[in-house]
């Protein structure tokens, strides 16, 4: 190493650890690796304003953003029947409420706070297809002032993968968590296995019921008890309390305390006494983070450098060999999976014939039960739209539970039939791996093993208003003669083909949403798989690229470059020692 290099190395070690990530992200600009510089910077603008994160995790729908947005005292997350967050949402103090957005890493963007919702919600930004990858909210919260940050996480076991996938990605920023659990189930398997994953990187994690004024004490009691018993067996350690709050009650300034002083407490403590140490925690851990990717990177780059050129481009030569192999198999396989989904589709309209056939015995009946105990005295056109809205409630009932045991038979169904693709894909993984080709380490360790329908339904309960409300003159007219004779069977009979229109119109929606999800899940799983072969193919071509600039240079040329990957090295490790 020359003298001056070894003057900056040394200098360096003084510096703190804002400086060194600010380096680590400079030195990974130079190896043309935006992803590690960009976490880099941003962890280091955050520990240079003393920021930590306490990220909320846990299933969707436990009012994880309710629950944000009570802690800040006002509404800025939304919230809502669907899953709505798509990415993690960082809600951070600012002298006045204000947000911005930051899309495929460009520079941040500001929106107004009312449009988080375009940004983070199933519903406008569905699988996050905007490819946002950061979001702030700012807010004069007292809470947030000392350098706390609160994040809003994907909830997981939702059909949507990629939410999942989100927050498990964010798990290695998070420094501090607020667990959401509730009392029907209390725990999934998913949240128990980010719950584990989490409390190995963070000490503090504070446990919270949510919800816990739509159920009973003794259910919530029972609930607490189970959670409490399962976490400790999981994490190995005691979980002295789980805290029971309802956020909405506490949003709308209603109902009882619960254990909502304690929980706003554990969090003021939290700054109080762990702030700092949080910080240099996360400070810690991203400089090991970077300086690992960095390393593997200038291993690679070495090899590339000290390898005969010849070699590389037979290695090249063999992979895109592989590459084009896997690609015919992929052809096959897709005419394979295109006529079993065609089968699928087959029996789909077989299981509704079934249904049809059923329903047109049974539901009936259930409507005549709801006429029994429903008081309709009226008369005319009153009773008329009375006993259709009956037959509207008798077919959605009969038919939301077939809509349910459809749906999981075509998960079952598909999962079965997308399992030779998804391991033809991670045998594809695996093959590249073993190629050693520098850049492939950013392909997936492995394609999703859960490969059940990830596209969403469509499907909502069609009414068919225009018959349950008639417009029709003659109808209405004819409608109050009968009910002033106290004539009914007429209305009952058109109430049951009402019924049986209804049961009609909407199992065939509901064959068709099946079939829809089944056709859209074999296409992402095909454009996963094809994805990881293109991305394959120009990391090949890159490395090669690199090669040949290199070793066509000359000896000198070489020889230089492995002087600077060198002392880059020491530099790197020296940084990653320092950081425990």
């Amino acid at each position: 190493m020359s003298r001056s290099s070894e003057n900056r190395a040394g200098a360096l070690q003084d510096l703190s650890g804002e400086a060194v990530l600010y380096r680590l992200a400079e030195l990974a600009g130079e190896f043309g690796t935006e992803r590690v510089a960009s976490t880099a910077r941003s962890l280091a603008e955050r520990v240079s304003e003393g920021r930590f994160y306490v990220a909320c995790v846990g299933q969707f729908k436990r009012g994880k953003s309710t629950l944000l947005n009570a802690l800040i005292g006002q509404t800025v997350l939304p919230t809502g029947v669907a899953p709505v967050t798509t990415v993690p949402s960082i809600i951070r103090y600012g002298d006045a409420l204000a947000a911005r957005v930051r899309v495929d890493g460009a520079e941040w963007m500001s929106v107004p706070v009312n449009a988080i919702e375009d940004y983070v919600s199933e519903e406008k930004n569905p699988e996050n297809a905007q490819r946002v990858t950061g979001l702030e909210i700012f807010v004069p919260a007292t809470l947030l002032k000392a350098g706390m940050c609160l994040v809003d996480t994907p909830g997981l076991g939702s059909v949507f993968a990629g939410n999942t996938a989100a927050t498990h990605a964010f798990v290695p920023h998070i420094d501090a968590a607020i667990v959401v659990i509730g009392a029907d189930p209390p725990l999934s398997g998913d949240e128990l296995a980010l719950v584990e994953t989490v409390a190995e990187q963070a000490d503090d994690v504070l446990f919270v019921l949510n919800k816990a004024d739509r159920v009973g004490e003794a259910e919530r009691a029972a609930a607490v008890e189970f959670a409490r018993s399962v976490l400790e067996r999981r994490l190995g350690r005691s979980v002295p309390s789980i805290l029971e709050v309802s956020a909405l009650e506490r949003l709308e300034r209603r109902g009882l305390g619960r254990d909502w002083a304690q929980l706003v407490q554990a969090l003021e403590n939290l700054v109080l006494h762990s702030g700092r140490s949080l910080v240099r925690e996360a400070t810690e851990r991203g400089i090991r983070r970077a300086s690992d990717q960095l390393l593997a990177m200038i291993k690679e780059e070495r090899e590339m450098l000290v390898r005969p050129l010849e070699e590389s481009v037979q290695r090249i030569a063999r992979l895109h060999k592989a590459l084009e192999q896997a690609e015919q198999t992929m052809r096959d396989l897709e005419a394979l999976l295109a006529a079993e989904q065609h089968r699928l589709s087959e029996i789909f309209v077989q299981r509704r014939d079934l249904f049809v056939k059923r329903a047109q015995a049974d539901a009936p009946k259930a409507l005549q039960d709801r006429l029994r105990f429903s008081a309709h005295k009226r008369n005319g056109p009153a009773y008329r739209r009375e006993v259709n809205h009956l037959a509207q409630d008798a077919a959605r009932a009969y038919l939301t539970p077939w809509f349910e045991e459809e749906a999981r038979y075509a998960e079952e169904a598909f999962g079965k039939t997308s399992r030779r693709f998804v391991e033809l894909g991670n045998d594809f993984v695996r093959r590249l791996r073993e190629t050693e080709i520098p850049g492939l380490e950013e392909l997936p360790d492995q394609l999703g093993s859960d490969r059940g329908l990830h596209a969403r339904s469509h499907f909502h309960f069609h009414v068919i208003e225009r018959v349950a409300a008639p417009a029709s003159p003659f109808l209405f007219t004819s409608d109050l003669v009968r009910g002033a004779l106290g004539l009914r069977k007429g209305i009952l009979r058109d109430a049951r083909e009402f019924l049986l229109e209804l049961l009609e119109v909407n199992s065939s929606r509901v064959q068709s949403d099946v079939d829809d999800r089944v056709r859209e899940s074999r296409k992402k799983l095909e454009a996963e798989i094809k994805a990881v072969l293109r991305d394959a193919s120009v990391t090949a071509d890159r490395a090669l690229a690199r090669a040949r600039a290199a070793q066509s240079a000359g000896r000198l040329a070489v020889e230089a470059a492995l002087t600077r990957l060198a002392e880059a090295e020491k530099e790197v490790s020296n940084f990653a020692a320092a950081s425990p």
